[in-house]
């Protein structure tokens, strides 16, 4: 059986089960969890010390769900390897610290049946984006599997058309990795993260990675969420200066819930 062994334990989270375990658990349980039942999430994929808390905030709304979510969606950006559209994955599960993640290989079949997705494992090797939301997965859910995609130069429609193929029922959750600015001033980050998560809210589309470096997996929800009538919700904002490093220099980070019955 193959797996992907964990690239970033011990770097973007905890390396020791015990410790990571502590860690998510307790991030959760300080959330403030919205009272909502999201069909998606948009959540970000920093390190734990800087974007844990924002994260935590979109997982929290699944603690309701955990018996009821058995697949999740899961699409990141490339940050290593180019990809053209979609790469998923030829392993029967992801490892990380707290244990095995199984991919739905049924999914995963399903998928590579459009022509802008492929398998590359190469590509999700060194990739962070969807490794670190597993563990923060694997406490707030109970029996559940993947499908991973790791998103390269692909357009929001093939990115939608992926989405629309898997969208399932209740037991289906979307999970969209991004972060929001890279690397800017505080107060800079700060109004260019607001106007970023207007367009989200506005269901418009992001016209640059700039805003947020996982704009085209992004993009491609906020087709599927206007088709679906799905309502976004913004439950939080901030950027690594407001969380654990230097205002001179920051990387902004949002969550978003996308959900039926939010009114």
């Amino acid at each position: 059986m193959m797996l992907r062994p964990p690239a970033v334990a011990g770097l973007f989270y905890p390396g020791e089960p015990q410790e990571l375990g502590v860690e998510v658990s307790t991030l959760i349980a300080e959330a403030q969890a919205a009272a909502i039942h999201p069909k998606a999430l948009i959540v970000p994929h920093a390190g734990y010390i800087y974007s844990g808390p924002v994260a935590a905030s979109a997982y929290a709304t699944l603690r309701p769900l955990h018996a009821d979510i058995h697949r999740v969606v899961l699409l990141g950006p490339v940050h290593r390897v180019p990809v053209r559209g979609l790469a998923t994955t030829g392993a029967a599960a992801f490892e990380t610290p707290l244990g095995k993640v199984n991919v739905d290989r049924a999914a995963v079949d399903q998928a590579l049946q459009l022509p802008q997705v492929t398998i590359n494992d190469e590509a999700h090797a060194p990739e962070h984006s969807l490794e670190v939301h597993l563990p923060f997965l694997q406490t707030v859910l109970d029996d559940f599997s993947i499908v991973p995609f790791a998103v390269g130069d692909a357009t929001a429609q093939e990115v939608a058309a992926v989405l629309e193929l898997l969208w399932g029922g209740a037991e289906t959750l979307i999970v969209v990795s991004s972060d929001l600015s890279h690397y800017l001033p505080h107060a800079v980050a700060r109004r260019i993260d607001q106007d970023t998560a207007d367009s989200i809210l506005h269901l418009d589309q992001l016209p640059s990675h700039e805003q947020a470096c996982g704009a085209t997996p992004i993009n491609g929800l906020l087709v599927c969420a206007s088709r679906h009538g799905l309502k976004p919700q913004l439950l939080d904002l901030r950027n690594s200066g407001d969380t654990a490093g230097d205002k001179s220099r920051v990387v902004g980070y949002g969550s978003f819930a996308f959900s039926e019955d939010h009114a």
